[in-house]
């Protein structure tokens, strides 16, 4: 059994980030002992250099591995540069017991809300997914835009430019799970073989309607995958249970 946590959409600034709902949602992480935590970007309001300081000081609060992408938010003010200084590569590859994989996409555009994968991390991508396809890994990619639209986030301009290849090649290489984050609105789609699961924001302010604050938990065992939400101080249920993709 793999244990996931998925939290996305930190807003770290002096504005729009509940440093006390950040601190019982790391309490709570801490205590369910995942084997990794994938954070699908926007660690950052404004990408300033003193929120990276800031957001990675709170991160070394998580005791679980922690992989991260940048968001759009990420991306401003040369927050793409220091991204790579003070958190890490912006799209990596980690591969856990020679059959479970996670990739990382960097899908931000300096100083744009839009989001891209574009053509040279499009390609290495495929490569990756190749080789899990040879070596019957299971799969799971990250980025912090959506490659569908998500209900309940009314204009859908913010899916990626290039979705639709994106999502050709992820379906394709039937992988199991897609990760995103940047509308605050948690959300499953299954499209053939692949989930495709957007997080709510873990800790910011700027939520819709009656939605909470939240984080995702994947349960994956050698049959099926189990997927839970957790609302910050409140519910957790089973958001979804769908068998693996096993051949």
């Amino acid at each position: 059994m793999t244990l996931i946590a998925h939290i996305s959409d930190l807003h770290v600034s002096a504005s729009d980030f509940d440093e006390s709902v950040f601190m019982e949602a790391v309490n709570e992480i801490n205590n369910l002992k995942p084997d990794m935590i994938v954070l699908t970007g926007d660690l950052t309001n404004h990408g300033y250099y003193k929120e990276f300081e800031q957001a990675t000081r709170y991160l070394t609060m998580f005791e679980a591995p922690l992989f991260a992408v940048p968001g759009n938010h990420d991306a401003r003010n040369l927050g793409y540069q220091t991204f790579e200084e003070l958190v890490g590569e912006r799209s990596w590859k980690l591969t856990m017991d020679d059959d479970f994989t996670v990739i990382g996409l960097d899908s931000s555009i300096p100083d744009d809300n839009r989001g891209h994968v574009g053509t040279p991390q499009h390609m290495w991508l495929e490569h990756q997914l190749d080789e899990c396809v040879i070596n019957d890994n299971f799969s799971i990619v990250a980025l912090h835009h959506h490659i569908v639209p998500i209900p309940q986030t009314g204009r859908e301009r913010n899916v990626l430019s290039d979705a639709g290849d994106i999502l050709k090649t992820l379906t394709t290489h039937e992988v199991d799970l897609v990760l995103s984050g940047h509308k605050h609105v948690p959300n499953i789609w299954k499209l053939n073989n692949t989930l495709i699961v957007n997080a709510g924001s873990l800790c910011s302010t700027k939520l819709r309607g009656k939605i909470k604050n939240s984080y995702n938990v994947y349960n994956i065992t050698e049959s099926e995958i189990e997927i839970f939400l957790h609302e910050i101080n409140g519910e957790k249920f089973l958001f979804g249970k769908y068998p693996r993709n096993v051949l």
